[in-house]
């Protein structure tokens, strides 16, 4: 197995030397299409979009929806955006948040063995900016502002380190055409986005650190709120959506004072912090501040007005991960698990799940087990639990020891917090629907993201991708913009969705077939809820 691994490595590494990364791709550009929009007045002045090239959707990108974060409002609360004079051309995303870009190798096995794109994602090609609070819009063409139409918010993941509202992947045009204005947005990351220190803490007038990315997605909301009516959409009938980290935040949005009112219903993809323990994207405030102190040392600085005199290039280089939300008291006022026990959670129905293989992209590179390492994983992690594990997933050689911990650290990383969640809605007599991702291609398949694809509808027209894809993302799509119009995922056409309320520890395979299964992993879940009880 190993000898295998290493000489694929070796081709990836022969190979990238000889792929040239550079590309004349156009980033920032929205539309083949010339054709202006008609102008739209929104609090801060008037804009115009793009007309799509087959003249059905609309496209306003690169709006600002805050105050540039620069200078003295890095590390600051998100400030309201600035109001312009001329019209501003809404016809081009804008620059990125500060993140650490993919090496020369990693982008090659992206683009050439599991997207199957040798020119990458337009984001690979945008500028890194601290400047970087804008969102997109994507809406039917022609609407007028009386429409009402509903709208959605996708949050991007990335462990909140890296990613844009721009990646193709989510992107809104398919939501669009079938009558959901779709939004998507930029936040800051990692050091800029989340880190925490007591002298932040002091000199903020809400006595709150270390969220600041999670600030950003709610001043979104705001503005979204605000001014999404101009557009034709309804204040009223807001859906939030995110993936990993980016469904993560979706549940700190749910729990936050800040975003209550802001949005109905809630989208959550392969991760989420209600659980009791989250196993990541969350921390606590002590560690978070830690971390802050080892960064004041790192760049040799001992005060905040020292360390925002670094330039951005200098400070992403920093070997901490600013990777997690953390209870700031303003933001997030407890631990999510609390708020959801006492029932002031934000959101009144949820649509949530998980994919097949959740954690194989994650050991790959050295969190992989095998036959003569696999008991030890298992009683390093689960301690007096292991021998349920290990009855739950037996393995008798490498290839089931491998599989089983990808299983196991998937289940833990992301299903169960979707089990979790759904418990919770229920047990309020709220909606909530599970999904299970199981549709296999020739691309990312169901890994880690594997199902956004399908779900946005933007699986791609290639050779890696079958009829089969293209019906389950035709089916897909229509679950997400029903649940986004009217709360249930079910209309005309589509295969029955009982709601998790109703079947209890069962969810929705997506797959080859569209089916009501048991959850594969109950019997792990049990064994969890035991060890954080």
């Amino acid at each position: 197995m190993m000898k295998g691994k290493f000489f694929v490595l070796s081709i990836l590494l022969t190979s990238a030397l000889f792929t040239a990364c550079a590309s004349n791709k156009d980033w920032s550009k929205v539309s083949g299409s010339e054709k202006e929009t008609e102008e739209i007045t929104v609090a801060q002045g008037k804009l115009t979009g793009v007309i799509s090239d087959d003249g059905s959707t609309e496209i306003f990108a690169g709006i600002p929806y805050a105050a540039p974060p620069v200078g003295n409002l890095r590390w600051k609360e998100t400030q309201a955006a600035l109001p312009w004079k001329e019209t501003l051309r809404a016809d081009h995303f804008s620059p990125i948040a500060w993140q650490k870009r993919n090496s020369g190798l990693e982008k090659w096995v992206y683009r050439n063995l599991i997207y199957h794109d040798k020119d990458g994602d337009r984001e690979d090609y945008a500028p890194l900016s601290e400047d970087c609070l804008y969102l997109n819009i994507w809406r039917p063409a022609g609407i007028s502002a009386d429409e009402k139409l509903p709208v959605l918010i996708y949050i991007h993941g990335g462990s909140l380190m890296t990613g844009s509202g721009m990646y193709e992947a989510w992107d809104g045009n398919t939501f669009a055409k079938n009558g959901v204005i779709y939004v998507s947005i930029n936040y800051r990351l990692g050091v800029f986005g989340y880190l925490a220190l007591d002298e932040l803490e002091k000199e903020s007038p809400n006595g709150t650190t270390g969220n600041y990315g999670l600030l950003d997605q709610i001043e979104a909301l705001k503005w979204v709120h605000e001014n999404i009516a101009s557009f034709g959409g309804d204040p009223d009938n807001i859906t939030i959506a995110g993936e990993s980290a980016g469904a993560t935040s979706v549940s700190a949005l749910c729990v936050s004072p800040l975003s209550k009112g802001l949005f109905r219903r809630a989208i959550a993809e392969s991760s989420g912090a209600v659980t009791k323990h989250p196993p990541h994207t969350y921390r606590s405030m002590e560690q978070a501040k830690q971390m802050g102190k080892n960064i004041l040392k790192e760049f040799k600085v001992k005060t905040v007005e020292e360390l925002r005199k670094l330039p951005a290039e200098k400070l992403i280089k920093t070997q901490y991960r600013n990777s997690g939300i953390t209870v700031d008291g303003y933001s997030i006022k407890e631990r999510p698990w609390d708020t959801y026990q006492k029932g002031e959670n934000n959101e009144e129905a949820i649509l949530g799940g998980f994919n097949a293989r959740e954690g194989y992209f994650f050991n790959f590179f050295g969190g992989s087990a095998n036959k003569k390492t696999y008991e030890s994983k298992v009683k390093a992690f689960f301690g007096d639990f292991s021998d349920q594990v290990l009855s739950l997933y037996p393995a008798k050689n490498n290839k089931e020891a491998k599989e089983n911990w990808d299983q196991i650290c998937g289940a833990v990383w992301f299903a169960n917090s979707h089990h979790v969640w759904s418990e919770l809605i229920k047990s309020q007599g709220r909606d909530a629907w599970e999904y299970y991702f199981t549709k296999e291609n020739g691309g990312i398949g169901t890994n880690h993201s594997g199902e956004i694809i399908y779900a946005y509808g933007n699986v791609p027209k290639t050779k890696y991708y079958s009829e089969s894809d293209h019906r389950l993302e035709e089916t897909m799509l229509g679950y997400w913009t029903n649940f986004a119009k009217t709360g249930n995922p079910n209309g005309e056409g589509l295969p029955l969705w009982p709601r998790y309320n109703d079947t209890p520890d069962q969810v929705l395979e997506l797959g080859e077939k569209i089916t009501l299964v048991t959850d594969p992993h109950l019997g792990l879940y049990k064994v969890l809820d035991k060890m954080y009880n």
